[in-house]
């Protein structure tokens, strides 16, 4: 069965949200003639066209071409931004460093701002000493909020997450006023490939599937 929202004579069930959250659709699909939000969402879609080759061939094999970096200055450029903010963990420096390094070499200005901007210690937000990583020793808190202030003092056209803890993401989220993308998440055990864990779900990660 081809699925209802993937083709135009597709079927569903009576819980799929096409067909059960038609008022919710047409409430939503009015939000993308607002200013600014149609033009984003268009380029978004061009975006994710121009990741592909070999279109026009038929019958069609999809042929993913470009990595999430291309992806971004390639979207960053068609939207015509120049100022691009980065929130980033201070334990991916380095690759924050070879981020704005490439997106600079692409003219971009970038505004990077650490987790642990500020040097505020653990304790200020409650946090024990016996649950800091390093027991005994000085810790700063990640601080998601102030990094989103800065970026959005400095006006930055669009802003990359690169790397947050989980519930500091939820926070820069909640807090900064530009649109943001995601440019790699917190995974410390995979790499910060947390898709690495669904794939061997019933082989290295098998315990994952038990309760």
């Amino acid at each position: 069965m081809e699925k209802i929202c993937r083709v135009e004579d597709g079927k569903g069930p009576a819980w799929c949200p096409t067909r059960k959250e038609t008022a919710t659709l047409k409430e939503a699909l009015r939000e993308y003639d607002a200013p600014g939000v149609k033009e984003f969402a268009r380029t978004a879609s061009v975006q994710e066209g121009a990741c592909y080759a070999f279109r026009d061939v038929k019958p069609y094999v999809m042929v993913p071409t470009k990595t999430r970096v291309e992806e971004l200055i390639e979207f960053s450029t068609r939207m015509g931004y120049k100022r691009l903010g980065m929130a980033f963990c201070g334990g991916l420096t380095h690759e924050a460093s070879i981020l704005s390094e490439i997106l600079e070499k692409h003219g971009f200005e970038v505004v990077a701002v650490s987790c642990k901007v500020g040097g505020t210690p653990k304790e200020r937000i409650g946090v024990k000493d016996e649950e800091k990583i390093k027991i005994g020793e000085f810790e700063a808190m990640c601080n998601p909020i102030t990094q989103a202030k800065i970026l959005n003092q400095a006006k930055t056209d669009f802003n990359i997450m690169l790397g947050l803890c989980i519930g500091h993401d939820s926070l820069f989220l909640k807090y900064i006023e530009g649109l943001t993308t995601v440019f790699a998440v917190k995974d410390r055990v995979t790499g910060h490939n947390p898709m690495a864990a669904l794939y061997t779900s019933h082989i290295y990660y098998e315990r994952l599937m038990k309760k």
